[in-house]
């Protein structure tokens, strides 16, 4: 939260433009884990207790929302002064707290972005955990897709290959595209010559 607190401000002093940082977290490490699903062979009940008075005293413009993401999560995007989501974190581990923090986007098109981004902290490390299409992140992303029509979360293709410095953060980067978002069509492409012409050498 931290570092996004200070990216958010270069940011917003830079574009002059307003971003806002929310952390959502049970402030008493995880619960209980379920079945395989939620990979107990690498993580259980209280593991990352949060220091919630040290962090809280360090934040300047974030704000933190302690409980159940399942429920906290659904109730604060119901808020009307909800500004659009345009990326969220996910470092839940847990096959089921990730696919509960999914309802974030069973709210209106307007509490939303077209194109969301997304990171998954749990996809890669650590190795004992031998991630796979059938438990953990990658399950809850893979049966959110199964279960939404118009909206897909998707890596972004072959992101490392674009990059200057290569990073595994590049395989965890994915988009959640709302393709019956209003403004998912609108062009987001610069209009001048430079993106719409090809210049002769």
């Amino acid at each position: 939260m931290l570092a996004l607190e200070a990216i958010a401000r270069e940011i917003s002093q830079a574009l002059s433009y307003r971003i806002d940082v929310f952390g959502f977290d049970s402030g008493i490490g995880m619960p209980e884990a379920g079945d395989y699903r939620d990979l107990p062979h690498v993580w259980a009940k209280g593991f990352y207790r949060m220091d919630v008075d040290r962090l809280t005293a360090r934040l300047t413009t974030a704000q933190l929302i302690l409980g159940d993401v399942a429920k906290t999560l659904p109730e604060w995007v119901s808020h009307a002064e909800v500004m659009p989501i345009g990326f969220l974190g996910f470092d839940l581990d847990y096959y089921s707290s990730t696919l509960g923090a999914f309802q974030v986007f069973d709210g209106p098109a307007g509490t939303r972005l077209p194109r969301v981004f997304c990171y998954f902290d749990d996809i890669i490390w650590p190795e004992r955990a031998c991630h796979n299409d059938f438990a953990g992140e990658l399950l809850a992303i893979r049966e959110f897709n199964e279960a939404h029509q118009n909206c897909k979360l998707c890596p972004i293709h072959l992101l490392r290959h674009t990059r200057l410095n290569p990073a595994p953060w590049n395989d965890q980067t994915y988009v959640m595209h709302d393709f019956a978002h209003p403004l998912y069509c609108v062009k987001v492409t610069p209009q001048d010559d430079a993106h719409t012409q090809h210049r002769l050498p």
